[in-house]
């Protein structure tokens, strides 16, 4: 109802009293006095929708609000991580095998160890030994020891150290396992070395003889060690037992592993370093050109040369 006509029926009664007459009409009093609470309901009715409008508003600011807060929240992402390498150093190559154990393997070659190149020897070396013992008339016998040791960083785009060595063992044992030219190929798994060991063996035939190989793969934490061993009757000495080199090389690389951890202190725990520290680049550049096991097979023919004999 307008202002207009709220004020009709009180000009029309200011017109009565102006021209004398007194009678009231009570019905249009009524009217008027029935329209009051009518447009106060209705300004109150105003008045709530002005103020949900008002409250909405704020809400739907505050839901604006919470909802970039909360999208703000879900940009922010935590940085990956991963676990780091348990080992962080290596011992010297040449070192890893006591001067006994040599003499057993390689009793000519105790001194011959030759130190492979490496251009972080933190994460990688090798060392190798060359024997051979001239028997006369009755020929000679050969030997050749190769120590190969591997160790992986943790990095958060490769995954942990452990992984990585992981994988590189897993190469290691069926490179051994597929040599070229082996012949009576077997594989076992190995007792007490590290945390996973497998000794691979086969017999290959040279044109300086039958050679007998003996691969043995060792993983310890983040680190790989690879023994290669192999031994050959030449100029008509007989050929020596494959299980006599199994021995001795599985005797072997148990120490090389023994080195390792204690190299890294009582359980091999080093610091750990951050995963995207410089180190951890290292193990990108780890990976040998050629597998110790490959290395192995070629090994003999260059080695057992006359020149050898002299040297030792």
């Amino acid at each position: 109802m307008s202002e207009g006509t709220m004020h009709r029926p009180a000009q029309r009664d200011q017109r009565s009293r102006n021209t004398g007459v007194t009678t009231r009409r009570p019905h249009r009093a009524l009217a008027t006095l029935a329209a009051v609470p009518v447009l106060l309901l209705a300004a109150v009715g105003c008045s709530s929708d002005s103020g949900s409008d008002s409250g909405s508003g704020s809400g739907s600011t505050d839901n604006a609000a919470q909802k970039k807060g909360a999208g703000a929240g879900e940009t922010v992402s935590a940085s990956p991580t991963v676990q780091a390498a348990a080992y962080q150093k290596l011992p010297e190559p040449c070192a890893v095998l006591s001067t006994k154990t040599l003499k057993d393997l390689v009793p000519k070659g105790v001194k011959s160890g030759k130190e492979g190149s490496s251009n972080d020897t933190s994460t990688r070396g090798s060392c190798s030994w060359t024997s051979l013992v001239n028997n006369g008339v009755k020929g000679s016998q050969f030997r050749w020891l190769n120590v190969s040791l591997l160790r992986f960083e943790s990095t958060a785009s490769r995954g942990s150290g452990e992984e990585l060595a992981q994988a590189y063992y897993d190469s290691q044992v069926q490179d051994a396992e597929s040599s070229t030219g082996a012949k009576n190929t077997r594989s076992e798994p190995v007792a007490g070395a590290g945390d996973v060991a497998t000794s691979v063996r086969y017999d290959l035939k040279k044109k300086e003889g039958s050679f007998r190989q003996q691969t043995v793969v060792v993983r310890v934490e983040n680190v790989v060690v690879t023994l290669d061993y192999n031994g050959a009757g030449l100029a008509g000495e007989k050929t020596p037992s494959a299980d006599s080199l199994a021995k001795a090389a599985v005797k072997a690389v148990k120490e090389a592993v023994a080195k390792v951890s204690s190299e890294n202190g009582e359980g091999g725990a080093g610091t750990p370093a951050p995963t995207n520290s410089p180190s951890s680049s290292a193990s990108s550049s780890a990976k040998p050109s050629a597998s110790p096991s490959k290395a192995a097979s070629e090994a003999p023919s260059s080695s057992a040369s006359p020149s050898a004999s002299k040297k030792n």
